[in-house]
């Protein structure tokens, strides 16, 4: 008995890595992960969190001493919480077992806790410190662009940790498994 040649499928999603003019490389990348609901609310924690630290860098590394120990506890937030969303995301994208694994642990539950309560406890420090410290300097200081731009930053910050305290309860949702 005579037999043909073999045909092997590998089955996946088959959405993996990038499409090249005749091929698809990087396959180990899930691209498909920065469309689902996890990726959506990790990239806009990733973007937030970038524009609040470059306002605050930009505008109120000069007036650091003004705002005291608020200023160091906003930019820490926003730099640890920025780097931990990265790495997260990373993870997902280059394993799809990594994101089951880190969805269903309680790191992920904690982590979002964490982030989204040093969020609120920074944010409402530096806003009491900018409308103290800087209001008064943005009331007789012709473009003074210092208060504006640190307002933004603990009000996006805030935004963001209410995108963190969902994150963390939709990650216990996925931890318990409700979901």
């Amino acid at each position: 008995m005579k037999r043909g040649p073999a045909v092997v499928t590998v089955y996946g999603s088959g959405q993996s890595g990038i499409n090249c003019c005749c091929c698809r490389c990087c396959t180990c990348l899930q691209f498909q992960v920065l469309k689902s609901t996890e990726g959506i609310i990790k990239l806009a924690q990733i973007i937030l969190g970038f524009f609040c630290q470059s306002l605050a860098l930009n505008f109120g590394a000069q007036y650091s001493s003004t705002l005291g120990t608020s200023y160091q506890s906003f930019l820490s937030t926003a730099s640890w919480c920025l780097l931990t969303s990265f790495l997260l995301l990373l993870s997902y994208v280059c394993s799809q077992k990594s994101l089951n694994l880190l969805r269903s642990s309680l790191f992920e539950t904690l982590f979002n806790i964490v982030a989204a309560l040093s969020y609120f406890g920074s944010c409402s420090y530096l806003g009491w410190a900018v409308y103290t410290f800087l209001q008064p300097m943005y009331v007789i200081t012709p473009f003074f662009q210092v208060y504006p731009a640190m307002s933004a930053a603990y009000m996006m910050g805030t935004i963001l940790g209410f995108i963190y305290a969902y994150d963390g309860y939709k990650s216990y949702q996925y931890f318990k498994g409700m979901r």
